[in-house]
């Protein structure tokens, strides 16, 4: 009887001396990039509950109170374009991103998760590689508001892909919409805006997007932008056609009323190359008769798609089954071959603009048979194989089943730099966000889905001095948010969400490779997401405190 009366006593004793708090977390002696661009300044942040509470000199105390004297404190970095939208079911941490400062992710390109129809559902299932799910949605939000509840660690949310409305409608065909069909393009776009989608994003090199024409993605813009969205591009060309490809972007950004955006900016091909200076007189003429056109970029030269960017888009109407049995004729697999082989600006040949098969490397296999060649080029497997190089493409699409993930060696340093110095140029890393374990073993992967923001902020921000740190912390906070109108996120100021990176500035950069791709980056020591602590020094917490993130700004 005595224990039982002493605990309470001894209870109510602590609960008197226990100093109040005002804060859940104070972050004290901070270096403070508030995400405008303005310098650095010296401070403390507090954060209670999902937001922050105060910036500057606070006084006053927190439950968890960290010093980090000497360390960078930031708004949590925006992936633009992500590709995350599969590997975040299969691991909801998001390592490879999250230990880049990265908190939230953006997807969508060319085509979305959402919304399905019931023959897109089975599609899904059937192009299911090491990743398997199960499709438990329909529209897009449904997608979103599903893997939150799944958890994960970063926030979430989607553009609608230009090409989703169509395969709604009448499949992967090779054709344009009738009056009527494009009504309802109209309306799943229209149905879209409503769920928070950011915009219309289009992948134009790529079957069935290719097959679009100007007025059908002036069209779906339009809709966009009457609920606030934007456009977004993977140009129609980035390599022979590039300036015809920004032109075109232009034209939707005015004939549509709408900001346009071109994903991961660049001049592919060497030949190519030279070009990137007239883009950009291009973009800065348009932004100077009042258009809002901006661009975003990964921080590589080589890019990473498919097989399917080394064969003509005619050939793959109609979904992989048809573009597999077409190739497995022998008159339509002569042409194929005589057309990989050509020059022509008539579609985007990845492989002629890396100038050649031993500049394509082989990094994603789903048949178990194949994932021994992961990491050998396109020009090895050719000579293992004793074929040609498009023979041996081919052979690889109708053997694995897929369109087979491959690296493309494109573009130009200098270029990059050029780029990256662009204040209207944000950063995507247009890659999954993953981890070295378990499914994610089974493939190999491009070193920008470990290094991209880091990868910026330390060779081209600390060693090369391309642009100043708060320069760089605004194009990777602030910028995305305005242009995709996220409110209350992408700056450091009381009553924002505490999204919040705390990084070594003198550390800070990607530790990945082509050759050793899976490595994670380093300098990035804390992450808070919706006020929780996501990362401590560098390692993982476990919580998963990501939530849906909408267009919620309108224009």
């Amino acid at each position: 009887m005595r224990t039982a009366i002493a605990i309470p006593l001894l209870f109510l004793a602590a609960c008197a001396t226990t100093p109040k708090t005002d804060y859940d977390i104070v972050l004290r002696h901070a270096t403070l990039y508030d995400g405008s661009g303005k310098p650095a300044a010296q401070g403390d942040l507090a954060i209670r509950a999902d937001r922050i509470a105060a910036i500057g000199d606070v006084p006053g105390r927190g439950a968890k109170e960290i010093d980090v004297h000497g360390l960078a404190v930031a708004p949590g970095f925006i992936n633009i374009m992500s590709q995350a939208q599969e590997s975040l079911i299969a691991d909801g941490r998001g390592l490879s991103d999250t230990k880049q400062g990265v908190t939230t992710e953006i997807f969508g390109e060319g085509e979305s998760m959402g919304p399905l129809s019931p023959a897109m559902k089975k599609e899904f299932v059937d192009s299911e590689a090491d990743i398997t799910y199960p499709v438990e949605w329909t529209t897009l939000r449904e997608y979103l508001d599903w893997l939150q509840h799944r958890g994960v660690t970063p926030n979430i949310g989607s553009f609608l892909g230009a090409a989703t409305p169509r395969i709604n409608v009448f499949g992967r065909e090779n054709r344009d919409p009738s009056p009527a069909e494009l009504k309802q393009m109209e309306n799943i776009t229209r149905k879209a805006m409503d769920d928070g989608a950011f915009g219309v994003a289009s992948a134009l090199i790529y079957a069935p997007g290719t097959y679009a024409k100007t007025s059908e993605l002036i069209a779906l813009a339009k809709v966009a932008g009457e609920h606030g969205g934007i456009y977004i591009s993977h140009m129609r060309s980035e390599g022979n056609r590039l300036i015809e490809a920004v032109d075109e972007l232009i034209t939707i950004a005015r004939e549509a009323h709408v900001p346009a955006e071109i994903y991961h900016l660049k001049a592919a091909g060497q030949a190519n190359w030279p070009k990137m200076d007239e883009l950009i007189r291009h973009v800065d003429a348009a932004r100077a008769a009042g258009l809002q056109v901006s661009a975003d970029m990964y921080t590589y030269t080589a890019g990473m798609t498919g097989l399917d960017a080394a064969m003509p888009t005619w050939v793959q109407a109609g979904g992989y089954e048809a573009w597999r049995k077409r190739l497995q004729d022998p008159a339509t697999r002569q042409r194929v071959i005589a057309e990989m082989r050509a020059q022509s600006d008539t579609w985007e040949n990845l492989m002629m603009l890396a100038g050649g098969a031993d500049r394509v490397l082989l990094v994603g296999f789903k048949s178990d048979a194949l994932k021994p060649l992961t990491g050998k080029t396109l020009a090895e497997v050719a000579k293992m194989r004793g074929v040609s190089p498009e023979d041996a493409a081919i052979d690889l699409v109708i053997e694995d089943g897929t369109r087979i993930s491959t690296i493309y060696f494109l573009m130009s340093e200098d270029n990059l730099r050029k780029q990256i110095a662009l204040p209207y140029v944000s950063f995507g890393s247009d890659a999954d966000s993953s981890a070295p374990e378990g499914v994610f073993l089974k493939s190999s992967n491009h070193p920008r889905a470990y290094g991209n923001f880091t990868n910026l902020l330390g060779k081209y921000v600390r060693e090369e001095h391309v642009i100043p740190l708060a320069e760089a912390v605004r194009r990777l906070t602030s910028l995305p948010a305005q242009t995709l109108g996220i409110a209350n996120r992408g700056l450091l100021a009381p009553g924002n969400f505490a999204d919040v990176v705390v990084f070594d500035a003198n550390t800070i950069g990607a530790q990945s490779t082509y050759e050793k791709p899976m490595q994670f980056a380093s300098g990035v020591v804390d992450v808070f997401i919706n006020g929780k602590q996501v990362l401590k020094d560098g390692e993982h917490t476990g919580a998963k405190a990501g939530r849906v993130v909408v267009r919620e700004r309108v224009r």
